[in-house]
């Protein structure tokens, strides 16, 4: 690691109580890999990882699902449960935005809200299969 005046961001950690199940959601969502130690299990046994880190095409972290038995998911808009730290995701234009939102539905993502009808900024908000709300933005 080189010396810089800021730190870099390593990645994102997210909490869930099936660790498996949301890597594989993201891995599929935003086309990453797991890291060689984070494969699942090839005898097809349900493996319980505490930790399972997903990379980039370059090899860098971008997503890590970490084991959190007792989490709650958020219940956006409530603010009964807060969102935590929600995501957002960048596509080209709105044809990319409803084919990533439709990608993301098939992987077990649910819409929350939809604001498309915002011409200049149109977006929807998607909790992943964990609950976390994320947003697909133009």
């Amino acid at each position: 690691m080189t010396d810089s005046a800021y730190p870099t961001l390593v990645h994102t950690a997210i909490d869930a109580r099936d660790p498996r199940a949301l890597a594989e959601f993201y891995r599929e969502l935003l086309g990453l890999h797991y890291r060689d130690r984070d494969l699942p299990p090839v005898d097809g046994s349900h493996d319980a990882p505490t930790w399972i880190v997903l990379l980039d095409e370059a090899g860098r972290r971008v997503v890590t699902i970490q084991r959190k038995d007792d989490t709650v998911p958020p219940t956006w808009p409530s603010e009964a449960v807060p969102m935590q730290m929600p995501m957002d995701f960048a596509v080209r234009d709105v044809i990319e935005l409803e084919r990533h939102r439709d990608r993301a539905i098939a992987l077990g993502a649910r819409l929350l809200h939809d604001r498309t009808d915002v011409t200049d900024a149109p977006l929807y908000v998607l909790a992943d299969p964990a609950g976390h709300p994320f947003c697909l933005v133009v």
